[in-house]
């Protein structure tokens, strides 16, 4: 059953019954998923930032923000519009282009990893081969720029920082990488579209976090360090580091620091989501749905319900990931440098690694379960 509408065939066409050439319909097409990739990150960022907010009121029995807009919901813009009209400052003994650099280091390569994520079969801005290994190499761009924002800071904390951050993201970058290779070894592919399909078929029961319960805690460990969440933001530590790599920075520089670490937030969930709890898929098969009431499946109104039911179902289980997320942060207390880095090396590691060797077994010994 096609999961949803081809987007990009169905305006080629439209496009192409108005007069245009082929050739001009698909030029015409091309910027249009880089602004709804902008444009879908950037409102992920503000409703999680609100979440934050009224998660964050709600377990300390607050209120939380109330006037800027419906229930607040508008703080967040009000926020970004305050930092776009600050002043941008440089540090007298900084090197500014590093300096201007680093944070367009840290925002470029996570905006660049929503080209992999589906939400529908045909709903997904580029089906890549490679779509689950790109975003592993993209995320490893990312200490670079805190490392170089650090550095070029001409501040020692700004410094340790940066490299709090460097060795953070090296210790459960492998964890992560090796949680993401059994799921593929599973799934046959590194398309993000070929990893939901391989969910598809049973509902709910053929979701991955059945079949790897060690691997889902993993990745969620290592994304949450990742993306320096609580108990894991060690490289912004305020009582030790004075809030660490971007202590120097101000204005919109300092503003893409905090945008980065929610888009990436907000990214970790929905590629948990795609690898873990079947993407789109919804908890009963719609084939199923669809045969019960007697519908054709192909039918074009069907299949935009279909669409639809897939989005919602992605958007679901990512926002409550990133509800978890949240409270976790209002819930544990933050380790210490050298809890984090012996958790990475010395326990997830191991444990990925037979994972990854248990989950080779379990592929050879019941190919019909594990993908053979």
């Amino acid at each position: 059953m096609e999961s949803g509408i081809d987007l990009q065939g169905s305006l080629i066409d439209l496009l192409t019954n108005f007069g245009l050439p082929p050739e001009v319909a698909k030029v015409v097409w091309m910027p249009l998923p880089m602004l709804l990739m902008l444009v879908v990150a950037t409102v992920g960022v503000l409703v999680a930032v609100w979440l934050e907010r009224k998660i964050s009121a709600a377990a300390q029995q607050r209120i939380g923000p109330e006037y800027a807009g419906p229930l607040g919901s508008l703080q967040p813009v009000a926020d970004g519009v305050k930092l776009l009209f600050k002043e941008d400052i440089i540090p007298n003994r900084a090197d500014p282009w590093l300096f201007t650099i680093g944070p367009a280091l840290v925002v470029i390569p996570v905006f660049l990893s929503y080209l992999i994520v589906p939400f529908g079969q045909n709903l997904v801005i580029t089906d890549l081969g490679i779509g689950a290994f790109l975003w592993i190499a993209l995320s490893s761009i990312t200490p670079i720029g805190l490392l170089m924002s650090g550095y070029s800071s001409n501040n020692k904390y700004a410094l340790l920082g940066g490299l709090r951050a460097a060795a953070q993201s090296i210790s459960y970058e492998i964890p992560l990488a090796l949680s993401v290779l059994a799921i593929v070894m599973m799934s046959n592919s590194l398309s993000t579209i070929d990893i939901v399909e391989q969910q598809s078929g049973y509902g709910i029961l053929s979701w991955n976090v059945w079949r790897q319960p060690v691997g889902f805690i993993i990745f969620w460990i290592a994304a949450l360090a990742e993306t320096e969440r609580l108990p894991f933001d060690l490289p912004e530590a305020e009582e030790e580091l004075v809030a660490g790599y971007q202590t120097e920075y101000a204005g919109m520089k300092f503003a893409l620091f905090y945008l980065g670490s929610y888009v990436n937030l907000v990214l970790s969930a929905l590629l948990f989501a795609v690898f873990y709890l079947g993407g789109w898929s919804f908890p009963v098969p719609v084939e199923a749905i669809a045969g019960w009431l007697g519908l054709n499946e192909m039918s074009p109104w069907v299949q935009v319900i279909t669409a639809s039911l897939g989005i919602t179902m992605v958007l679901l289980k990512t926002y409550l990931l990133v509800f978890l997320a949240i409270l976790l942060r209002w819930t544990v207390p933050r380790v210490r440098i050298d809890q984090l880095l012996n958790l990475g090396w010395k326990f997830l590691l191991p444990v990925s690694l037979a994972n990854l060797l248990i989950t080779a077994g379990l592929k050879l010994a019941f190919p019909v379960a594990f993908g053979g």
